[in-house]
């Protein structure tokens, strides 16, 4: 059939079903390719015209004018075509749909399209096993059909020849725990090696919670030591299980060891770790356990080597605990017991290895040579006592940048140094030339510092965090900022030093209309799990962690260490 087009024929199309062009057209149906469907194949005709294309000797292949004033990009096309039947692929769609029921936690549904695959031979990949088998150990269904459904797409994964991944391990892990056999689960972390899949901090989790929750304490301690050679670090829920399944097992020894690992890592406690400390003093065991006399040179000796705050001698004292959440006064006493709490020193050498380190992964994130320029201006211009997140402070109760409120605090830490030396101000290049920075007061501002050598402008894309840090860290001095620094630019810094460093450097400040702005130095007291020399502990916890609430700290006491301790600060007052 002939089709008059343009004042000359043209090819007319005829229909033919081929299942290639389901990967080129869009279906509401999960598995459309399955049905018959259409593409469009010329039937080349011989035209009167010029033949533009020869496809042989006999047929030849014209086009209209209006298609030759419209040149088609075949690269492009070929792109977008590709791009297409990759997203229409039924492994994509099967991904996308898995992925959604993932997000509402539908579990049949994702069943469903399993088994629906697996009749229609639609290959899955590992990401497709990895949220069915997610969805099996986390919404494991009624009477535990989730569970035996999980291990059946687990081994179906190994009979397919899919490689797993450290996400693989980790639900096959917690199917186990599901099914109350967390030696399964530890099993699985083992077997992750020969896999060649580091294991993670939750890849143990399944077999660690598992074996606690069981009350298989030394089974526990051997995943623990498991972590330890495979250089994953316990965080605090893990430390949280072990110290209160060596609580409910009586192993002193160990609650002892996970209370100071408590304090190196992790330092301050949630409420639920402070619970199960609670619990352990409480307890009848807790009270028998300890050295009736001990050592007071080595108990100082191990004080001196800890560098302040605790000693590492053991339990000290015999006798109940008196337990109470009490707050400390501005100088760190002790409101409950009078113990006064200790300031840790940190090492200059950590300072100049933390500096070095918070330098060279700014240097990975920001342009590297805006970032050596600022060195460079630092060695000439620093150290600086203070350094002022500019931005932060101009901010604070603020819509609009506030210069006024900046000059003042920056006037008031002048006051405070000993050298009356101005704060190193830093603020982004747009604060310093837009904005309320074109007012006259505000540019005479700015220039001043400027000249001064205490302005420093980051440059545009920048992120202005990483130069208050560092140069904060490598003056030693304080910093001025309500940033609670918890994003995860600084998760990058690590959970030992960093928040040390900010224990002790960071001013905040809070604005009222009576008060105006107020600073709050760092305190005088290290905010940390601290064993005193007469074996009393005082751990702080995260309720009341803000300015307006004062925190709230678990002490615990032994009465011989409470006489102990009044009759020392008696005859001190004397």
């Amino acid at each position: 059939m002939l089709v008059r087009r343009m004042g000359h024929f043209s090819p007319s199309l005829s229909i033919k079903t081929s299942p290639f062009f389901s990967l080129l057209t869009k279906n509401p149906s999960p598995f459309h390719h399955l049905r018959p469907i259409h593409f469009f194949k010329p039937i080349y005709t011989k035209s009167p015209q010029t033949h533009l294309f020869s496809m042989n000797q006999k047929t030849h292949f014209t086009t209209s004018a209006a298609f030759l004033q419209e040149p088609t990009n075949t690269k492009t096309l070929s792109n977008r075509s590709a791009k297409k039947a990759r997203r229409d692929a039924p492994e994509s769609v099967l991904r996308h749909q898995l992925d959604q029921c993932s997000k509402r936690g539908d579990l049949q549904e994702a069943i469903r399209l399993y088994e629906e695959a697996k009749l229609n031979n639609i290959t899955l990949n590992v990401h497709h096993y990895n949220v069915l088998l997610y969805l099996c150990s986390s919404g494991t269904g009624t009477e535990g059909c989730g569970i035996e459904k999980g291990f059946h797409i687990f081994k179906q994964m190994g009979v397919n020849g899919v490689a797993p991944n450290e996400a693989t391990f980790t639900s096959a892990a917690r199917l186990a725990v599901a099914k109350q056999d967390p030696e399964m689960a530890f099993d699985l972390v083992k077997k992750m090696k020969s896999f060649g899949v580091p294991p993670k901090l939750r890849s143990y989790g399944p077999a660690l919670f598992g074996f606690c929750e069981k009350g298989m304490a030394d089974k526990a301690y051997e995943v623990d030591v498991h972590m330890g050679e495979s250089g994953v670090v316990a965080e605090e829920a893990e430390l949280s299980a072990l110290l209160k399944v060596s609580s409910f097992s009586k192993k002193a020894d160990k609650v002892y060891e996970m209370m100071h690992r408590l304090r190196a890592s992790v330092r301050q406690v949630g409420e639920e770790t402070a619970g199960v400390i609670e619990d352990w003093f409480n307890s009848e065991f807790a009270a028998e356990v300890g050295l009736q006399d001990w050592d007071v040179r080595k108990v100082k000796e191990g004080v001196v080597k800890g560098g302040g705050g605790w000693h590492g001698q053991g339990w000290l004292g015999k006798g109940n605990w008196n337990v109470v959440r009490v707050e400390m006064d501005s100088s760190g006493v002790c409101r409950s017991c009078g113990e006064k709490l200790v300031c840790i020193d940190i090492d200059p050498k950590e300072t100049e290895n933390f500096a070095n380190s918070l330098a060279k992964l700014a240097c990975e994130r920001e342009v590297k040579a805006n970032f050596v320029q600022f060195q460079d201006w630092l060695q000439k211009h620093g150290p600086f006592d203070a350094v002022v997140d500019g931005a932060n402070v101009g901010l604070i109760t603020q819509r609009n940048f506030n210069f006024s409120q900046l000059r003042s605090v920056v006037n008031k830490l002048r006051q405070m140094s000993e050298s009356k030396k101005l704060p190193l101000v830093i603020l982004h290049k747009s604060r310093t030339t837009g904005g309320p920075a074109q007012h006259p007061n505000n540019k005479k501002l700015l220039e001043s510092w400027k000249k001064a050598g205490a302005l420093y402008a980051t440059p545009h894309g920048s992120n202005d965090d990483w130069y208050w840090l560092y140069a904060a860290v490598s003056s030693k001095g304080l910093l001025l900022t309500n940033d609670e620094m918890r994003d995860h630019l600084f998760q990058l810094l690590g959970t030992s030093f960093f928040p040390r460093w900010k224990e002790k450097h960071q001013i905040r400040m809070t604005a009222s209309r009576d008060d105006g702005l107020k600073l709050h130095m760092p305190p005088p007291y290290s905010i940390v799990i601290q064993e005193s020399e007469q074996g009393c502990w005082h751990v702080p916890t995260l309720s009341g962690d803000d300015l307006e609430i004062p925190r709230q700290w678990v002490c615990a006491t032994r009465k011989k260490a409470l006489h102990s301790l009044f009759r020392r600060t008696g005859e001190s007052n004397h």
